[in-house]
């Protein structure tokens, strides 16, 4: 039977079921002995890892789903007004590490985090390196011999 968040006496409970969730979505799996190739008369053996369930992502619906929402506007009002949202909204943030943790691998995903966070592509200089005080003066000056107009210019 499917868990229902108004059945739920106590935050504890709540957690709990939170705590399935997540061991429920790392799959189930069983170690086999399967023999290496090329060897002796298939002697020597390997664990082999058998899964029997497959890994799930986190994810905020299947969350919902595992509490016993049944839709993501449910699941978003409770997490407002319900009597257990401080459990919920760490679960919430269970599954956001979830998805911070899968961010590090490629430079994309790590790039969308910061600018969800604020950070900014741009370099926008703040007021006080714009003032007029602090000006930076460049002066260009020649040295040494001038540079060749072509190869046959340049003497060894």
């Amino acid at each position: 039977m499917k868990p229902d968040i108004s059945s739920f006496n106590d935050s504890a409970q709540v957690a709990r079921c939170i705590d399935k969730y997540f061991v429920k979505i790392k799959g189930k799996y069983h170690l086999e002995q399967k023999p290496v190739k090329n060897s002796k008369d298939n002697a020597e053996t390997i664990e082999h890892k058998v899964w029997d369930e497959d890994p799930e992502p986190a994810t905020l619906s299947g969350l919902a789903l595992a509490l016993g929402f049944n839709s993501r506007q449910e699941f978003n009002n409770y997490v407002q007004h319900g009597r257990f949202a401080p459990a919920v909204k760490q679960g919430i943030l269970r599954v956001e590490a979830c998805y911070e943790a899968h961010l590090h691998q490629n430079t994309t995903g790590a790039m969308f985090a910061l600018k969800n966070m604020g950070w900014n592509e741009k370099y926008e200089p703040s007021p006080t390196n714009t003032e007029a005080g602090n000006k930076l003066k460049v002066e260009i000056f020649n040295s040494g011999p001038p540079p060749a107009d072509s190869e046959k210019d340049v003497q060894l």
